[in-house]
């Protein structure tokens, strides 16, 4: 595809905007700045409505009504929708889309899942306490959505138009992945210049130049079964077999190289009085780098021969998630760009890396520059203490809003 805005002059416009950032420091853009702060009750209105909506992913009725809310503000500020089915789920992801006079061509995303289950919102309404919000998906990542409107909200106050195109993706399936989702992010990042990523803000104000991959490994063991007081011994245990394999598959990170397994999910048998001829166990794995992915593989397969109890059956398999978002000199001077902006209002953004998996690990993977965590500041991720801060829903308004000014500037 031709690009209106070519990716190899991304470096040099990155780099005048830095300077242009830098000489400009001290000047916050007066506009945007007053907007931003009258949007923030509104914003956290806004956020209140999407946190008291249960949308763990699947819940195909809670997404619904998130994103019949994004939608209709979407509308509102003139973007044209297409709702793009997440089969064989039944719920939509959404594209919604802003056509302006420029050049530069934006893709902004955030997901409307949480990692919460049905009933949490009205366990743990949306309320406020000592500066921080808390409710499910309160950062994660409702609150990227939120900033996500509200920044084209001050845009619009602008009539800003500076830009050929401004995409907001909003995913229905980011927690746990799909294949549509994958599919769909892939192929509208490579349409796009630069994506800066909407989830949340890391906890000291800073933005996330790299990001660790994810898979999953699977242990299945078959065993023999047998009665567990009469005979044990004509046995042979696929849980104790499991147990053991945990404990030695589960040393096969390297934290040198930031790579982790964690087994998480554990299944063997339905009665105690039975030997379980059947186990399973999951790993979480995640990694920095996409090598390591194929070392962990192949270990599995290695170590798991080494077994407690013999004669029985150990097969192990790795099934790969997001890949990783390694660190680069475009997501460098992204980075650069970000902190002038911020030093424009006196705030200064941390360089965080993330062991968590997102969306931007896709967009950074088809080659367009991507920078992350452009949400609304917050901590305690996916735990029922997930909070945003309150204070940070302005400035995270306003640096949203003059990065798409900045990405969009005429060159």
């Amino acid at each position: 595809m031709t690009f209106s805005f070519p990716r190899s002059l991304l470096a040099a416009s990155l780099g005048l905007s830095l300077a242009f950032s830098a000489a400009n420091a001290a000047e916050p853009h007066k506009q945007v700045l007053a907007d931003a702060e009258q949007y923030q009750p509104e914003a956290l209105k806004m956020l209140e409505r999407l946190v008291n909506i249960d949308s763990g992913s699947g819940y195909e009725p809670g997404l619904k009504q998130v994103s019949d809310i994004a939608i209709d503000e979407l509308k509102k500020l003139g973007a044209t929708i297409e709702l793009v089915p997440n089969t064989p789920e039944k719920s939509n992801h959404v594209l919604a889309t802003l056509k302006g006079t420029g050049k530069a061509k934006i893709l902004l995303m955030a997901h409307m899942d949480t990692v919460f289950k049905e009933g949490s919102a009205a366990e743990r309404p949306f309320h406020i306490k000592d500066g921080r919000a808390y409710g499910p998906g309160v950062m994660d990542d409702k609150g990227g959505i939120v900033a996500g409107i509200y920044a084209l909200k001050v845009l619009k106050n602008l009539d800003f138009k500076d830009y050929a195109q401004i995409t907001f993706l909003l995913d229905a399936s980011e927690e746990t992945g799909s294949d549509v989702a994958t599919d769909l992010i892939k192929k509208t990042a490579k349409q796009h210049d630069v994506t800066p990523n909407l989830e949340p803000g890391r906890p000291a104000d800073g933005l996330v130049v790299w990001r660790k991959g994810s898979a999953t490994a699977l242990v299945e063991v078959k065993g023999k079964a047998a009665h567990a007081g009469v005979a044990p011994e004509l046995g042979r245990n696929a849980a104790m077999e499991a147990a053991h394999q945990i404990l030695q598959l589960g040393k096969l990170g390297d934290e040198a190289k930031k790579t982790t397994i964690n087994f998480t999910v554990l299944k063997a048998g339905d009665r105690t009085n039975v030997i379980p001829d059947q186990a399973t166990a999951k790993a979480d794995v995640r990694a920095a780098v996409p090598e390591e992915f194929d070392r962990i593989e192949k270990d599995l397969a290695r170590v798991s021969q080494d077994k407690l109890i013999a004669e029985t059956e150990v097969k192990t398999s790795l099934q790969r998630g997001l890949p990783p978002m390694p660190q680069t000199a475009e997501s460098d001077r992204l980075m650069a760009m970000a902190q002038g902006i911020y030093g424009e209002i006196g705030r200064k953004l941390t360089e965080e890396g993330s062991g968590g998996a997102a969306d931007a690990s896709l967009s950074a993977g088809v080659g367009t520059p991507t920078l992350d965590g452009f949400g609304i500041v917050g901590g305690n991720i996916h735990t029922p203490e997930e909070y945003a801060e309150v204070a940070s829903v302005a400035p995270r308004i306003y640096l949203l809003s003059r990065m798409i000014m900045e990405l969009a500037k005429p060159r």
